[in-house]
């Protein structure tokens, strides 16, 4: 059954806009995972009650009118919460002295709402209790600072659990090639019928595989593969634009080439035991964390103007002059032979047996290996929202107790 309250389409194509900007911004090669998903209501909700500049920064980046806003931000996190295998949460915590506008408050997203008291100690724990509750233990601290200039915080965090409609087997996988040439890995294989779980598409920067892993719970992970000499921000901006229909559409497997088809993709004929055709994966687990000050690259997120601590720019939520201090994101993802699992908190602050019988036919093989640093979307099947992006570039080793 799908899910019942879906994200709207102008509340993805704002988010899955506000994640390609983003991933272009990547500053190198390293492995990491953003989302947008838990940072754009908080966007939406400070846009609302700004002024000035800092409110015309804050459009460009949630890509909405400001009238528009705060009620995106509650219909959004409202539906992101009622897709099976995921949680989302919001939360507001501000001092006792700090007159709020009522108006604003009531418009915020439905979620926690407490009081932080200037004692560094006690705040912490309070944030941190509320992190770690909300992302199940994923996620330990609240990512921004707090001290005793903090009048307000706002946060939202972001799970995703799912497992896999076919699970992998573990094997150990070492590349013989590329940055992980030489390495035991952990390996995880499969093979099944479905070619169309592949497609190549070709981008003005050069091609990119993208391998469909579907979840139980309408939560599918994409792995992008691009060409050798491709940034990360390429091939995740390239996978990003295919789930909007950007550029021509992807070729899929059962229409590729034979060869090489695309990057870590060889298509053959060969004989088989059934008529059904082969898709066999081999690719690596993975554990990816990363934490993302948002006050490194403010322009990106419409935070410049809001984070000039010399006057105040939310006149919407208290007559006080207020400021952004501090914003960041501490995000996790893992990917594993039985499923996946995310979260993100965002603040502003192979058998033995008989001889088998010869062949009897001749089958399309597609033989998809991802030995080398790759990209992944973790997309809502039915909407096509981007739930989060990374790049991996440390594949978990082999556990040496399986050798």
């Amino acid at each position: 059954m799908g899910d019942r309250v879906q994200p709207t389409a102008t509340s993805v194509r704002a988010v899955n806009r506000l994640t390609e900007r983003w991933v272009c911004g990547l500053p190198g090669p390293g492995g990491t995972v953003v989302s947008a998903t838990s940072l754009w209501p908080l966007l939406a909700c400070l846009q609302e009650a700004a002024g000035g500049p800092a409110r015309d920064e804050l459009m460009d980046a949630t890509g909405l009118p400001a009238t528009e806003a705060a009620g995106a931000a509650r219909g959004f996190l409202e539906a992101l919460g009622a897709i099976r295998g995921t949680r989302a949460a919001f939360g507001l915590w501000t001092r006792a002295d700090l007159p709020l506008r009522a108006d604003w408050a009531a418009r915020l997203p439905a979620g926690t709402t407490g009081t932080i008291t200037g004692d560094k100690t006690t705040d912490r724990m309070t944030l941190d209790g509320w992190v770690d509750d909300r992302t199940q233990g994923l996620i330990r601290r609240m990512p921004v600072d707090i001290d005793t200039s903090t009048r307000l915080v706002l946060a939202a965090a972001q799970s995703v659990r799912t497992r896999w409609l076919q699970p992998f087997f573990e094997t150990e996988v070492v590349p013989d090639h590329g940055p992980w040439q030489g390495r035991l890995l952990l390996g995880l294989h499969r093979i099944t019928s479905l070619l169309d779980r592949v497609a190549v598409g070709e981008t003005p920067d050069g091609p990119v595989t993208v391998l469909k892993i579907l979840g139980g719970t309408g939560v599918d992970v994409h792995l992008l593969l691009g060409a050798t000499d491709m940034t990360p921000s390429q091939v995740l901006r390239h996978g990003i634009g295919a789930l909007a229909g950007a550029g021509p559409a992807p070729v899929p497997g059962d229409r590729l080439p034979l060869g090489e088809s695309g990057p870590g993709l060889r298509v053959s004929n060969v004989r088989g035991r059934t008529p059904e055709p082969v898709l066999e994966v081999l690719t690596v687990g993975f554990r990816v964390t990363a934490d993302h000050d948002l006050l490194k690259a403010p322009a990106l997120f419409g935070l410049s103007t809001a984070s000039d601590s010399s006057h105040g720019h939310f006149p919407g939520i208290s007559p006080d002059p207020l400021s952004v201090g501090s914003a960041g994101q501490s995000a996790v993802a893992v990917f594993d032979a039985k499923g996946f699992e995310s979260a993100t908190v965002t603040a502003i602050s192979i058998m033995d047996g008989g001889m088998p019988p010869p062949p009897r036919y001749t089958v399309r093989h597609v033989e998809a290996v991802l030995d080398r640093p790759f990209g992944f979307l973790t997309v809502h099947r039915t909407s096509r929202l981007v739930l989060s992006a990374g790049w991996v570039t440390q594949p978990l080793p082999f556990p040496e107790d399986q050798e």
